[in-house]
């Protein structure tokens, strides 16, 4: 009898987890089951900003799949287009190449990208915090301004370059604001040339509040916690124009600023508006047991699926976060392996845990079970959400000893050379246009032979 060929596409929480649930419930003999993601780990998205501020290492974040999964097959590229009609995935190798893949079984788990909007110079000068490689470009940007202002005789360079903006207000923008802030403000004492106190981060957010889904208290103190470090935190104001070394304002402030960190939330992979299958701003519609109306044998989860949120209910979807992610890809998996065995699937349920955000230092909020708490109680909860959500030993253990050397030591502030003659456009570190439409990805499907042992 032959196997049944599970595709998963992405390699993020939901992808990850979906493939060991599978992996722990199925028999070799009863399914072959592959992954499709460009890279070779699962990257722990909600401590990026401490590996752009060089508190740890990428390595700390990035878990080797090849340690997480056992048997499953790692396909390195990315999907680019799906036939649905013949259950064919188009999809690029890292190399370029142009492959097929046929499937049985589709989990759609291609996460998400930073949601841009359309802002005169945006792509060209704004740079995420999505991915390991834009964490690590940030750090090497941010500390390059320091030594070129350091190197300047020009006033009005040197303020330009001494000026950092952060937009999105949310746990990302927050955290990311918060890291590096303590890593220029370290940094700073160390050049003979530059003044701390001329080295100056903006926080803009559109929304009324910082993160109002910590709540006004919680929030509030967020917020205090960054003024106090100098941080300038500035309310329902966004970025009206970016150019090459000043930031125009929605409130017509022009801020001298070669650096623009944009981390104004994020929106569906691509790949979602490639289908045809109805949508929910960006995100692709699923019943509650996460199959896909209208798509035979095709799941979605994650960011990139409206989920429909029992727990809360009112028609209420699930929140793109790592948590839900995370748990909507073991429910993935329990599905498949009931569908696969003839029995009934179940509507995936889980209630929101809270959230914990770690400011650096001993600063941290957080809000588990709905306790809130601020300080050294709130950061040991926060880094112990972190080290168990972990998937392995050694991640975890890198993570920690990473902390305490910079708790006794400091940061080392250097710089790699990462893409230092390359500008680091979203379009460019997400491959935002990748991807084909419906038809191309048929036209590829019945022109291509598969790879891999597929037929």
């Amino acid at each position: 009898m032959e196997r049944t060929k599970i595709l998963i596409v992405g390699g993020g929480f939901a992808g990850v987890e979906c493939a060991r649930g599978l992996e722990r419930g199925l028999q070799p003999h009863e399914a072959e089951i592959s992954l499709v993601t460009p890279a070779s780990y699962e990257l722990y998205l909600p401590l990026l900003p401490q590996v752009a501020a060089g508190v740890l290492t990428p390595q700390s974040v990035a878990p080797p799949l090849r340690r997480v999964l056992r048997r499953t097959g790692i396909v390195p590229g990315m999907v680019v287009g799906i036939d649905t009609r013949d259950r064919v995935c188009v999809i690029r190798l890292i190399s370029g190449e142009l492959v097929n893949r046929r499937y049985d079984k589709l989990v759609l788990t291609p996460g998400s990208v930073t949601r841009s909007f359309d802002i005169p110079g945006l792509d060209e000068h704004a740079r995420g915090m999505k991915t390991l490689a834009e964490a690590a470009y940030v750090r090497d940007h941010v500390i390059a301004q320091l030594d070129l202002a350091c190197a300047s005789h020009d006033e009005k360079e040197r303020e330009g370059r001494l000026q950092f903006v952060v937009v999105g207000g949310g746990y990302a923008g927050t955290e990311t604001v918060a890291c590096l802030q303590r890593l220029t403000n370290a940094a700073a004492k160390r050049y003979p040339r530059l003044d701390p106190t001329q080295v100056k981060w903006h926080l803009l957010d559109v929304a009324p509040k910082l993160m109002p889904e910590l709540g006004d208290k919680l929030g509030r103190r967020a917020m205090k916690i960054l003024q106090s470090r100098g941080t300038h935190v500035s309310l329902g104001v966004s970025v009206a124009k970016a150019e090459e070394d000043t930031i125009t304002l929605t409130d017509n402030r022009v801020l001298p600023s070669r650096t623009l960190i944009w981390t104004a939330g994020v929106a569906a992979s691509p790949l979602i508006g490639t289908l045809d299958a109805e949508t929910w701003k960006g995100r692709l519609i699923v019943n509650s047991d996460l199959t896909v109306p209208g798509c035979e044998g095709v799941l979605a989860l994650g960011d990139a699926a409206a989920v429909p949120d029992l727990a809360k209910g009112d028609g209420a979807v699930c929140p793109p976060t790592a948590q839900h992610a995370s748990r909507q890809g073991q429910h993935a998996a329990r599905n498949l392996i009931a569908a696969l065995r003839g029995m009934a699937t179940t509507p995936y349920r889980h209630k929101d845990l809270g959230l914990v955000v770690d400011l650096g230092g001993t600063d941290a909020v957080a809000r588990p079970l709905g306790f809130e708490m601020s300080g050294l109680p709130a950061q040991a909860v926060t880094r112990a959400y972190h080290l168990l959500a972990l998937r392995t030993f050694t991640a975890r253990f890198r993570t920690v000893a990473n902390w305490g050397l910079n708790a006794l030591t400091g940061d080392d502030f250097l710089r790699t050379g990462f893409l230092s003659r390359r500008p680091a456009t979203l379009r460019d570190m997400e491959a935002t246009d990748a991807y084909v439409t419906p038809e191309r990805a048929r036209e590829l499907a019945e022109g291509q032979s598969g790879r891999g042992g597929q037929p």
